[in-house]
């Protein structure tokens, strides 16, 4: 079945091969026919993750990129239907030089091709291929066979890995192997016999059920790795080197010579502080991407949620993570008024964000939920408390400091009102053509661009330099023509991150005021001139880009353990 971690099961296995010293290259394999998940709704298929070179892809490539401490190119992500294009294209150019193309061979030979490549990219010891969905789908069966062709081809160089779930129904209170048992049948059926079988399941396995497997499914006693729940996913990798399962892959791929002595001393000290944290500190994400039916998908954010881990840990503190829905935040509809789509349900007081120790307004798109994110915003801003936005979060921060600060009331991104008088956030110039003949696949703002931090503000005492380089997804920006009232020195606002040219902002931060500063009230919309929001706030930070997606287990991301730290103060001062 889906979502028992084949993702972080591949990293595992990457970073037990990297603890002996083999360089690890990883690709996962997605079997729909999007071309890349750029697409996607984060609550159909979790988190759209990019990469250095712009490429969109799922989640598992960033789970890679973290366990390893690596930087993946595209190559290493392919889908259906970026296989079937390449062939497609390749048939259109003559490629094939007139020959009849065919499912089979043509689309798993393009498959075990761009394997090949990634390992000849990477010059790497061994490359870990995830091939997403189920045993027994109709969707993965290409993928399976280019599996099962490339042992053809490299006999003595390929090894399979199963994961399978044993279930233990509440009412019989016995683990049962028999599902295993029929999903090894049904891969035996593609022609692949797994060399290993990694077994997840709530409790550790015992030794009556890995002889069991072992006896039915044709695997070797030793090769039937135990994978129970554990506390935290960082885990896994001492959990699989238990089972000496390093050993395992080295011996049957030859790599004996290659390999070295396991050293996981880094890693169990992060393990260590990930479960002797120290003092907890409350953080809320309030976002739009948590409905799935009546469950909450955590997925939408997995790098967010990770990034905060990271820094938590390098800081000594334990994160308790609060989710909370911007619709929420937005007055329901009045009685007898059918409510409006999407529209808020008025569930949550905004004077309830004050039990928190920081507030972070993560990424995405349109217009559900985003009156309720700009309240929130206006209620941290005003009440001192920590926040962190990401992306949109930064674009609804601006809208917030124009609408409540600078007094323009309509205010808005043209995203939502087109016709706003103050459009603060306005469409990248290069994106509107694209817009216009409904190209939305892989035409954003993507992947790695360079930056330039202002000397002594928040951003860049965080980083330490003044040059830095930050992975981008997005189509909208801070109007240029806004910025100079925006920023001006009375306003409170700064760009304390640019593009090299000055042209696009890449972060804000909030002035701090002293008590009786005042903003002239001739050109604002301001009263007596007093600012809204209290002085001396501790820490407003937002980035156009994601500094989510760059953070590691074992090198937090700065913006994220500036953000924890102050967040950690708060909690004292409270």
């Amino acid at each position: 079945m889906s979502g028992i971690g084949k993702g972080i099961t591949s990293s595992s296995i990457g970073k037990i091969l990297q603890f002996r010293g083999l360089k690890v290259t990883a690709i996962k394999v997605d079997p729909y026919v999007n071309v890349d998940a750029g697409t996607m709704n984060p609550t159909e298929h979790g988190e759209v993750s990019v990469l250095d070179d712009g490429y969109e892809t799922d989640q598992d490539m960033l789970n890679y990129e973290r366990f390893l401490n690596i930087t993946l190119p595209n190559n290493n992500y392919m889908t259906t239907g970026r296989v079937y294009r390449a062939v497609i294209e390749r048939e259109r150019n003559l490629g094939y030089k007139g020959k009849c193309v065919q499912v089979v061979p043509h689309i798993p030979q393009e498959i075990i091709r761009r394997i090949e490549k990634a390992g000849e990219l990477a010059d790497a010891d061994i490359v870990m291929i995830e091939i997403g969905g189920t045993v027994g789908e109709y969707e993965n069966i290409l993928f399976l066979e280019a599996a099962r062709m490339l042992r053809t081809k490299y006999p003595e160089d390929v090894l399979y890995v199963m994961l399978s779930f044993l279930p233990i129904p509440s009412k019989i209170g016995e683990m049962k192997t028999k599902p295993t048992q029929h999903a090894v049948r049904t891969l035996n059926s593609t022609g692949i016999q797994p060399d290993i079988l990694i077994a997840r399941s709530e409790v550790p396995l015992d030794k009556r059920r890995k002889e069991k497997i072992a006896l039915f499914c044709n695997i070797d006693v030793k090769n039937v790795i135990s994978a129970p729940d554990v506390e935290s996913i960082y885990d896994v990798p001492l959990n699989f080197e238990k089972d000496k399962i390093s050993d395992t892959i080295i011996e049957k791929l030859n790599l004996q010579r290659r390999a070295k002595k396991s050293d996981l001393s880094k890693w169990k000290n992060f393990v260590k502080k990930v479960h002797n944290g120290g003092k907890e500190v409350n953080i809320a994400i309030v976002g739009k991407y948590f409905d799935s039916g009546d469950f909450v998908l955590s997925d939408s954010y997995i790098s967010v949620i990770e990034a905060i881990k990271f820094s938590a840990y390098k800081l000594n503190l334990k994160p308790k993570i609060h989710w909370l829905n911007s619709k929420d935040f937005e007055p329901a509809s009045p009685a007898g008024r059918p409510a409006r789509r999407g529209g808020g349900t008025g569930k949550l007081k905004l004077t309830s964000l004050k039990k928190y120790d920081g507030v972070i307004v993560p990424g995405g798109f349109g217009s559900t939920g985003t009156e309720g994110k700009i309240k929130v915003i206006q209620y941290v801003r005003e009440n001192s408390i920590p926040f962190f936005g990401l992306c949109y979060g930064m674009q609804l921060a601006v809208i917030e400091f124009a609408r409540n600060v600078l007094g323009w009331e309509d205010a808005h991104t043209v995203e939502i009102n087109p016709k706003t008088e103050h459009p603060v956030i306005d469409i990248m110039p290069e994106q509107k053509a694209k817009l216009s003949k409904n190209d939305y696949g892989g035409t954003m703002r993507l992947g790695a661009c360079p930056a330039v931090l202002k000397k002594g503000t928040i951003a860049q005492k965080a980083y330490g330099c003044e040059n830095i380089t930050e992975r981008h997804r997005h189509r909208f920006e801070v109007n240029p023509e806004f910025i100079e009232e925006l920023s001006g020195r009375e306003n409170g606002l700064i760009f304390s991150g640019t593009s090299p040219d000055g042209k696009l902002m890449e972060i804000i931060e909030l002035r701090n005021y002293k008590c009786g500063d005042t903003i002239p009230t001739s050109r604002y919309k301001h009263g007596d001139g007093i600012p809204t929001f209290a002085s001396g706030h501790p820490f407003f930070l937002a980035t156009q880009f994601h500094p989510e997606f760059l953070a590691r287990p074992l090198n937090p991301h700065p913006l994220f353990t500036a953000f924890l730290k102050v967040c950690g103060e708060n909690k004292d001062k409270k």
